[in-house]
């Protein structure tokens, strides 16, 4: 007997919620680099920024720990979103490797 393959969302949810928390965070630490040539830092009144650092704050200040002195505090955030995908690649192959993650349908018969 054969086991039915896992619900597409309901099966994988562990994979969908890793991969798009980082993905989140990834894009929103490239929208905080983008922002900060816009919004003076003395103003953290504005919710954007707010929600921007709010969610990014973690990743920038894990980076300015392994990333040189002399760069510049700008930087930070892009370069957190560069180990922020290498980290996202990571776990999609450890989760591909022990098959968490959802695969293709395999193919229908071919129509002629």
């Amino acid at each position: 007997m054969t086991s039915a393959p896992p619900d597409f969302f309901w099966g994988y949810l562990p994979f969908w919620i890793i991969n798009y928390s980082l993905a989140i965070v990834i894009w929103s630490c490239l929208g905080r680099f983008l922002l900060a040539f816009f919004v003076p830092a003395i103003q953290p009144s504005n919710y954007i920024w707010r929600a921007f650092t709010a969610l990014t704050g973690w990743a920038v200040h894990a980076v300015r720990y392994v990333t040189p002195g002399m760069v510049g505090a700008i930087w930070l955030a892009p370069i957190a979103a560069f180990w922020l995908y290498h980290l996202r690649i990571a776990v999609f192959l450890i989760m591909w490797s022990q098959g968490w993650t959802p695969g293709l349908a395999p193919a229908g018969p071919v129509a002629s």
